[in-house]
């Protein structure tokens, strides 16, 4: 199968690193215009240019703009008008006991995981259905049905990424435009080393034996019994935003290991 997103314009939200980062480059490789996102334009920047030196002749461009809020949404959409490709890959999470989490890091979550890719969903998928092709792919996660006791606070956003993406699947009925879900299990991703960067230093271990301990122990249904790379969840959204998958919309798509315990 080749996939071919040349004169494709494509958005992946929080994309200077991690998933984001793999999931652009994947893009970019496959031919379509990508614009990279991230807070700082400094950030931002440096991976622009980095992308335009590693991939030969790959069509990149960058835009700061801070998703958590409607103001930096706005930022983001007036600077890039139209995309053929959102993937909404922005969110954040962090371990915490329950009664810990305030009303302020519930708020939080919900602006960072959720109210993100509403706003630009909202404005992209407008001229996606007037032209009738497009792809809104939303980043969510395992955790979004299998709920970590102790990240109550992510895996509802993760959750709550589901009925969104199918709702608009449903708005979008009989165009070209689909949208769903990938929903990575534990990855390889930075901020995943940066979650276990002091255990990983004061053990000296690597973070992907520490990730595969962290699967074994606490993901004891993954059937691949080790943490994924980010390149194996990019490879996947690059798919769903292919021609190729264009049958396949309002769909939860897991790229988990088998973690959820499911047929």
């Amino acid at each position: 199968m080749h996939i071919d997103l040349s004169g494709k314009n494509a958005l992946v939200t929080a994309s200077t690193a991690g998933i984001g980062l793999a999931i652009a480059v994947g893009l970019a490789r496959a031919g379509a215009h990508v614009v990279i996102n991230g807070r700082s334009a400094d950030t931002v920047k440096q991976v622009v240019d980095k992308l335009h030196q590693q991939l030969h002749g790959a069509s990149v461009e960058g835009v700061a703009g801070d998703l958590s809020t409607a103001d930096g949404a706005k930022a983001v959409v007036d600077a890039v008008p139209s995309v053929d490709i959102l993937v909404n890959n922005a969110g954040i999470f962090g371990l915490r006991p329950f009664f810990d989490i305030d009303d302020a890091e519930w708020e939080r979550y919900f602006q960072t995981n959720v109210m993100s890719g509403v706003r630009l969903a909202r404005h992209y998928m407008r001229g996606m259905m007037e032209r009738n092709w497009g792809r809104v792919v939303f980043i969510s996660s395992e955790s979004g049905l299998n709920i970590p006791v102790d990240m109550v606070q992510y895996g509802f956003t993760k959750t709550a990424q589901l009925s969104i993406a199918r709702g608009l699947a449903k708005v979008a009925a009989g165009t070209g435009v689909t949208v769903n879900s990938v929903l990575p299990g534990p990855t390889l991703s930075d901020g995943f080393k940066d979650m276990v960067r002091e255990q990983a230093e004061r053990e000296g271990k690597s973070y992907e034996q520490i990730g595969n301990e962290f699967v074994k122990a606490h993901r004891g249904s993954s059937i691949i019994q080790r943490i994924a790379s980010t390149e194996e969840v990019a490879n996947m959204v690059v798919y769903v935003c292919s021609a190729q998958a264009s049958a396949t919309t309002g769909a939860s798509l897991r790229v988990d290991g088998g973690v959820v315990d499911t047929i």
